[in-house]
């Protein structure tokens, strides 16, 4: 049987556990799409699975790598819409970190013409998230103002980017001037964290409004501050807590601004929802792509075999936009 080179995690632990293999080729099932994959991204929950902290949900490879780009490989039954040959990305529950990964039909984009395939992994994980998140039910409205919580992280760049395109005021938080710079052109008023409260920037800015979303990827003691800071009606949506899982909550700015705090974590969610996103995104945000408005910011490209060194970056905080794996 074909075989492929993969990144397995044997045990839980550092970059250092991550080793390379080599196992079959997925065949895939109905419904699914084969990739020959060119390049994979690499995003924060690849860490937390590394670490024993994320397993993959009921079904899913134990593999690392949540977003692929490629070409169709193979296709399960049920999938008319692609062709043997044709050059995507895809939204993958898992198995990205390979030569050869399955992802859903619906979960599967065409890549944007005018992107290389390691830009384009760039793109799944994080857009389908934001989008579902920023321009979801508990979303931003027209008119409204955003603050991003680590700007010039891949969910960052893609948040900025997203909110600025449908002409909505962005605040971004970064750690250093370097990091403010980047959010800055794209379209993001930055906050330096470690040198600035963001909070005293915005309500200066906003002459004592405050701003109505709020995407944290911090928690900890960043949800009353951020509670505090948002306008009446104000939306504060979690979607990670590298900060601490644990916050105060000040339950008195959510009982008379009629606050909402929600969160969310895509990965668990179900194959109709990610396809009613992916369609989203491929009729208002892949246009916005191609014609340049929407770029994918790549900070920098390793090799599968460097897996461990492109997750020590990542942990270093060091990078601004993506950090992607390559098959070649």
């Amino acid at each position: 049987m074909p075989s492929m080179r993969v990144i397995e995690v044997p045990q839980p632990g550092g970059p250092d556990a991550m080793l390379p293999g080599r196992r079959s080729i997925p065949t895939p099932k109905p419904g699914e799409v084969l990739i020959k994959v060119a390049a994979a991204g690499v995003n924060r929950p690849d860490i937390g699975q590394r670490r024993g902290l994320y397993p993959p949900p009921p079904g899913a490879s134990d593999l690392l790598g949540l977003e692929v780009a490629g070409t169709v490989a193979a296709l399960g039954d049920g999938t008319a819409d692609w062709q043997i040959g044709e050059a995507v990305c895809a939204l993958t529950s898992g198995g990205g970190y390979a030569e050869y990964c399955v992802a859903p039909a619906g979960q599967c984009l065409p890549k944007p013409s005018n992107l290389s395939f390691a830009e384009a992994a760039a793109l799944p994980e994080n857009y389908f998230t934001v989008w579902s998140n920023l321009f979801g039910p508990a979303g931003i409205k027209p008119g409204e103002s955003l603050l991003v919580q680590g700007g010039s992280s891949g969910i960052g760049v893609a948040a900025i980017q997203l909110a600025r395109a449908f002409q909505h005021e962005v605040f971004a938080t970064a750690g250093s001037a370097e990091k403010c710079s980047a959010c800055e052109k794209l379209g993001a008023v930055a906050i330096d964290y470690r040198q600035q409260d963001f909070t005293d920037v915005i309500r200066r800015a906003t002459e004592g409004r405050g701003v109505d979303v709020i995407l944290d990827m911090v928690g900890g003691d960043y949800v009353a501050r951020e509670l505090a800071l948002l306008a009446a009606d104000g939306r504060l949506i979690m979607l990670a807590f590298l900060g601490g899982a644990n916050a105060t909550i000040p339950l008195g700015d959510i009982v008379f601004k009629r606050l909402l705090l929600t969160g969310s974590a895509l990965r668990p969610r179900s194959i109709e929802f990610k396809a009613r996103i992916a369609q989203e995104l491929r009729q208002q945000v892949w246009p916005l792509i191609e014609s340049g408005s929407i770029r994918a910011l790549i900070d920098s490209t390793f090799p599968l075999d460097q897996a461990p060194a492109a997750h020590a970056l990542m942990e270093s905080s060091r990078h601004i936009g993506k950090i992607v794996l390559t098959m070649a």
